[in-house]
């Protein structure tokens, strides 16, 4: 392990609390040089392949879902990220749910339960057990819990995206995080590097002028 390996390390312990970086989760880090360009490309290689998986509901191309994925865990909301892309709302909420990205607010939507919701989804299809949301009509179900048929659609939504996240036991959101912390260790790390060698230069500058002839 070279000293900047070493050092890009100890970044990773301070800030994850981890206590060991093992060999594999080494080889999985790109390399500093990469910068975001190498970032998004393995973005875009985890969207393409939950394109392959997924059929995905908006005419987004890849690069643009790599800045919804990058919007949402900068923690730019909807709104932001469609004015960027020069989209709407729904069509950024849509490409979120289609890429596994659900918060709390997309599951807290007029007061509506989401237990309510898929208690009614098991009723209305007749199931013994509960079923896949996505296969039971919203207005069935806004009928079925007595709330606004687009506020129940929204939320059935958020709620299939999070079972489908959770079926794929959460690897794509797990790679788009995992990604997106190496970036930004990588970025503090090349900052911290230049800072050092300013601080450097600066000190042998002032060790230069304070040399006597």
């Amino acid at each position: 392990m070279d000293d900047k390996t070493e050092e890009l390390r100890d970044i990773f312990v301070s800030v994850t609390d981890e206590e060991t970086v093992t060999e594999s989760q080494e080889a999985e880090r790109g390399s500093l040089a990469g910068g975001d360009s190498d970032a998004d490309e393995r973005l875009a290689t985890v969207v393409a392949a939950m394109r392959d998986r997924y059929e995905f509901r908006t005419a987004l191309e890849d690069d643009e879902l790599v800045a919804v994925v990058r919007g949402f865990y900068e923690g730019t909301d909807d709104a932001g990220i469609a004015a960027d892309l020069g989209v709407d709302v729904a069509t950024v909420r849509t490409a979120r749910f289609d890429l596994h990205l659900v918060c709390d607010a997309d599951v807290e939507v007029d007061g509506i339960d989401p237990e309510t919701v898929r208690e009614a989804a098991t009723t209305i299809a007749d199931a013994d057990e509960i079923v896949d949301l996505d296969a039971v009509d919203p207005d069935a179900l806004a009928d079925a819990v007595d709330a606004p048929r687009d506020a129940v659609a929204r939320l059935r939504d958020a709620l299939v995206a999070r079972d489908r996240a959770h079926r794929a036991t959460d690897r794509y959101t797990d790679q788009f995080e995992s990604i997106l912390a190496d970036a930004d260790l990588a970025t503090r790390l090349t900052a911290s590097v230049k800072d050092d060698g300013l601080q450097d230069a600066t000190e042998g500058s002032e060790a230069e002028d304070q040399v006597s002839f």
